[in-house]
């Protein structure tokens, strides 16, 4: 082989790693925030749009939406994790079961439905 070679297939191993990283502690991250109520900003409608949790909610101009900042912590610190399981040696990184792909989502799943269960009373 090749150093040119070896160093797309390293390359590839590091990305494959990262992408495997990020996609399963993104959906635990997000359910963490979820359930925590962990949101890096809110969302008001109204005027000024975005409030880094300095101000009261307003009346009259609708809910407050932290989807948007469950989603940016969640990008934040599943991005961390990745490129820290990316700079794992080899002998480790291909210790990381690619089932976690799936099985994290699958598990996370009835726990994120359960989070959102005040949306569907029944009254």
């Amino acid at each position: 082989m090749s150093a040119a070679s070896d160093t797309k297939a390293q390359t590839s191993s590091r990305i494959g790693t990262f992408s495997l990283v990020f996609g399963v502690s993104f959906a635990i991250l997000y359910v963490v925030c979820d359930m925590g109520a962990f949101p890096m900003f809110t969302y008001h409608p109204g005027p000024d749009r975005f409030d880094m949790g300095f101000t009261p909610p307003r009346r009259d101009e609708g809910p407050a939406m932290y989807w948007y900042g469950w989603i940016a912590n969640s990008a934040v610190g599943a991005s961390a994790l990745g490129v820290l399981a990316a700079l794992l040696p080899e002998k480790i990184r291909i210790r990381i079961p690619l089932a976690l792909a799936w099985i994290a989502p699958v598990v996370l799943l009835p726990v994120l439905i359960y989070s959102l269960k005040f949306y569907w009373r029944w009254e």
